[in-house]
């Protein structure tokens, strides 16, 4: 009599049992979403304890942070300037600092001397900045020159202006009380810090949660297929180059307004800290992509390295370097810690 296998006839093979998926450490992906988002805000924690720690008593008091978060209303201006530009896929705007050097020379030249009010000079700056920044657009968006090539032109031109308006000196003698827009005192800060925070805020909102940020995202990251898909690709890339002049006007007049006056010379020693502080923004909140939140922490994250290193005596050549070594760090790390994640 012959047997019947205990496999029914007609089945394939029992197999070995499927092996189920190991599962996911979520806290550890959170813990790991966390540092790659946040390892600047940490490292700058270490600073000040590191700072505080090497200079007991001088670093760690209300008048350095006074300093630091009271000083750096011009940056932040300048800086979503460049973010205007940098977000549609213009990543080379060299001209932002000397439209604002353009527009902080404009407003007390026309004051001091040749007598106008304060408030048509300003406006006057203002629309300066915006009319820059309409020829930038132009030539790069509708004539199609290079990017490069304009700002840096732009920027060599618009600061022997500058230079030229102002004789190659300090201009200053402003009304005192127009300094009350950018010095009145709130909370133990200039509100002029405020005015950076409303701005970095509003900008923030603007590019995650409105048609008109996903579409300059959009257009940063892929032009044909923005246009494919509808997007006025030209129009925002033009406006973006406006807007860009109109925040540096108005950071322009701001700052002119809290110093009493201004020096063409100084613009251009703004270039390389805003380029820092937009590209350290990368490794902050939102790793990888330029954001206006991260950018304000890189901005006083920087602010507070530099004033610590001169505390402790090192020289004024100490910024460049700072700039230059901790913006490759902390771009490298975020990009590191970034890919673990994903």
């Amino acid at each position: 009599m012959s047997t019947i296998p205990d496999q029914e006839i007609g089945t394939a093979p029992a197999g070995p049992e499927p092996q189920l998926p190991a599962r996911s450490n979520p806290v550890g992906a959170i813990a790991r979403t966390l540092v790659s988002r946040y390892v600047i805000v940490g490292v700058w924690i270490a600073l000040i304890v590191v700072y505080t720690a090497a200079e007991p008593g001088v670093f760690f008091t209300g008048s350095t942070f006074q300093t630091i978060f009271g000083s750096q209303q011009a940056l932040v201006f300048l800086a979503m300037a460049l973010l205007c530009t940098i977000s549609v896929g213009e990543f080379v705007d060299l001209s932002v600092p000397s439209v604002f050097g353009f527009a902080a020379t404009i407003l007390p030249v026309l004051v001091v001397n040749h007598g106008w009010g304060v408030w048509p000079a300003a406006a006057v700056a203002v629309l300066g900045a915006v009319a820059v920044g309409a020829i930038n657009g132009f030539l790069v968006v509708k004539m199609g020159v290079n990017t490069i090539v304009v700002t840096l032109g732009m920027s060599t031109l618009l600061t022997g202006i500058s230079l030229w308006m102002s004789d190659m000196n300090t201009i200053s003698g402003l009304p005192a009380g127009f300094g009350k827009i950018a010095l009145t005192d709130v909370g133990g800060l200039p509100i002029s810090f405020y005015y950076g925070v409303v701005l970095v805020l509003g900008f923030a909102y603007v590019l995650g949660f409105t048609p008109l940020g996903r579409h300059m995202r959009f257009v940063g990251a892929n032009r044909e297929v923005s246009r494919l898909s509808g997007i006025r690709v030209n129009r925002i890339r033009f406006g973006s180059f406006v807007a860009a002049g109109a925040l540096a006007g108005l950071g322009a007049v701001i700052d002119v307004a809290a110093l009493g006056g201004f020096n063409a010379t100084t613009s251009s020693s703004l270039l390389l800290p805003v380029f820092a502080s937009v590209f350290l923004g990368t490794a902050v909140v939102d790793p990888g992509r330029f954001n206006p939140v991260g950018t304000f922490v890189g901005i006083y994250f920087l602010a507070t390295g530099i004033l610590g290193l001169q505390l402790l005596g090192l020289q004024d050549w100490v910024s460049s370097v700072f700039y230059g070594g901790v913006l490759v760090l902390a771009v490298t790390v975020a990009t590191v810690l970034r890919r673990r994640v994903s």
